[in-house]
């Protein structure tokens, strides 16, 4: 795992803000503090993900000093939001599913591995 600063914003009109100094752009929002935590998590994991899809460097964690010595995090309330460390070499499996459910992953995807990763990504972050 590798453990990411997050800041979070509210102002009194809105919902509450995340967003990630090593990040630009990763941004996300929530109703409550908790709906936030879980947006953040989400949206930072997807986030590296297109990243690591396109091939960009994911950048190292950056210290909580240097964040906080930013004037733009003056107003912000650090929290840290944990993300599997870069994907590890593929293993290979052999597993039994029904044909049907067979029949229809490849209907809906022409790279089984990359489909049945990604379902059973989708399922870990939701638990």
């Amino acid at each position: 795992m590798t453990t990411y600063i997050a800041l979070l914003r509210k102002d009194p009109s809105s919902d509450y803000s995340v967003d990630f100094p090593d990040f630009p752009g990763c941004i996300t929002a929530g109703r409550t503090l908790d709906e936030a935590r879980r947006m953040a998590g989400k949206a930072l994991r997807l986030h590296i993900q297109g990243m690591i899809q396109d091939r960009d460097p994911i950048p190292p964690p950056s210290p909580l000093d240097g964040v906080l010595a930013d004037p733009q995090a003056a107003d912000a309330v650090p929290f840290l939001v944990d993300v599997p460390a870069e994907p590890s070499r593929a293993v290979r499996l052999n597993i039994t599913l029904p044909e049907d459910l067979v029949q229809a992953i490849d209907r809906a995807t022409t790279n089984r591995s990359r489909f049945l990763a990604e379902a059973a990504r989708a399922k870990l972050l939701a638990a």
